[in-house]
Formats: C-alpha cells, structure tokens, sequence
C-alpha cells in the first residue's frame, strides 16, 4: 500500500513524527478498531481515531441521541437529536475523514453476539456505561486473545488501563466481583463534567494507537487514575491474579455467561 499525495499532506503531521513515519501511517490504515459505545468515552475516542487515519472503525450502540447527551458526546448534535447513536456517529466521522470505513451495529451487546462482532477486529475500545456490559466485553476480549482498552468516568473522575489477555491483568483481576447493585451510581444519578470523558476517551485514542504503532509504554499492568477537580493523575501498579476465574492459572469461565444476572440487575435463572 502506498500513500496518496492527499493522504501524505494530510496526515504529514504525524508523518513527521519518527515514531510514525509513512510505515506507521500505512499501519494504522490498515487497522481496525471496535468502539464499545458513542457516548462520553466513544464519541471523543472514535474522532481522533479518525482523525489519525485508522482504516477501519467499528461503532456499537443501541441508543439513540438524546439532548442530554451533548454535553459531553461530541460525534452528536441538535440535528441528530432521536437518531441511532451509530448513524449520527458515523455521519460525523465520514465527514472528517472519509478514508475511513465506518461500520456500525445499532444492536446490543450481548453474549451471543459480541464473539462474531469482534472477531475482525485489532482492538476494542471499551466506552461502556454499565457493570455487566464492562464484565462481557472482558470475558469476551479475553477469550478471544483480543486487546482491550477500558476506561470507566464518574462526576470529575476516570479510569482507564490496557489489557492484552493472559499477559496483563484483565479486569477481573483488578475487580473481581461487581459492586452491590446500587453501590454505584451512574452518570444520570451522580453526573459528570463533559470534559471529563473528553479526557478519558482522548486517553483510550491514544493506547489504541500506540498499541497498533507498537511505540512507547502502554497502560499494561497500570490503572490511571484521573481526577479533574486536583488536575491530577495517578499510576496504580496492578497484578495478574493468578487465582482469576477468567485468565488465572486454573480458570473456572471459559464461556461467556449472563452477565445481568451476574452483576445482580436479574435475579430469574439463567439462560439455557
């Protein structure tokens, strides 16, 4: 592959950049990544992956836009307001970049499916808002020898780590077992400042591209901790737990389960 004349002044920029050159942007068009989302993390994430000339991107939501939604999920706007997240994402994104293919699934994830749908994928990008989907798309990632990049927002607070299954910790070992239901509110409950998830989803852009570039250090066995009141971030040393149900020496989940039920959101029996 070969870079056009419009490509080379368009992404000259990071072109420029050693780290880059024209063989790491031939690279990253021939790359594709999963985004989990286009809310707060997914929308700000998708962008500038985009906007660096990632090849292809794939988009998963079931929502459609909501009016609240535009404080903080830049793919969005007033004209979109009651459409599929993934339409109105992938409207926004084409009109960045159209090198881009943008493939969208207005579904929801669930056990069932999200083994096919990541499957062609390089790396997923997890910008999920909910306990049960974070533990699918892990189990999943893991099984599946998928790298994953969570990150999770809260008020004025972020997370976010890398995962590359069974040689960094998965996101079982860092939480084992989901909170109580109800423990934790959720950004309709407690809030959070748009800029927050700006940050967040910036972060997840940027493992992502490393990790496809194979340059610098990655978020592998860290959890960066953000918060936006201090301007602070702090690097948390996290372990593979060898006892891990999922990636441990002797693991006990070695299908995808269900995962409502797990996190305590359904209490009837699972399906058979």
């Amino acid at each position: 592959m070969n870079l056009s004349e419009q490509q080379i002044e368009r992404y000259s920029r990071q072109i420029i950049l050693p780290e880059v050159g024209g063989k790491g942007q031939i690279k990253l068009l021939n790359s594709k990544v999963l985004i989990i989302g286009c809310g707060g993390l997914g929308s700000p994430a998708a962008y500038y992956l985009a906007a660096a000339g990632v090849g292809t991107l794939g988009l998963v939501d079931s929502d459609k836009v909501e009016l609240n939604n535009l404080q903080r999920q830049i793919l969005h706007n007033i004209k979109t307001v009651g459409k599929p997240k993934v339409e109105s994402a992938k409207e926004t994104l084409e009109n960045l970049n159209p090198d881009v293919k943008i493939i969208t699934y207005h579904t929801r994830l669930t056990s069932k499916n999200i083994l096919e749908i990541i499957k062609d994928y390089d790396v997923i990008i997890d910008g999920s808002d909910n306990f049960p989907t974070r533990y699918l798309v892990n189990d999943a990632c893991v099984l599946s020898n998928k790298t994953l990049i969570h990150a999770g927002i809260l008020r004025f607070d972020g997370q976010i780590t890398t995962i590359i299954p069974y040689k960094t910790p998965c996101y079982r070992c860092i939480f084992p077992s989901p909170p109580p239901p109800g423990s934790v509110p959720s950004c309709q409950e407690a809030g959070i400042l748009g800029v927050v998830a700006g940050v967040l989803g910036i972060l997840q852009a940027t493992e992502a591209i490393k990790y496809i570039l194979n340059i610098g250090e990655l978020l592998t066995g860290k959890l960066l901790v953000f918060n936006a009141l201090e301007m602070s971030f702090r690097k948390v040393n996290v372990r593979r737990n060898k006892n891990c149900e999922l990636c441990g020496d002797n693991p006990t989940i070695k299908e995808l389960i269900d995962y409502e039920l797990f996190c305590g959101i359904r209490q009837n029996v699972c399906e058979r």
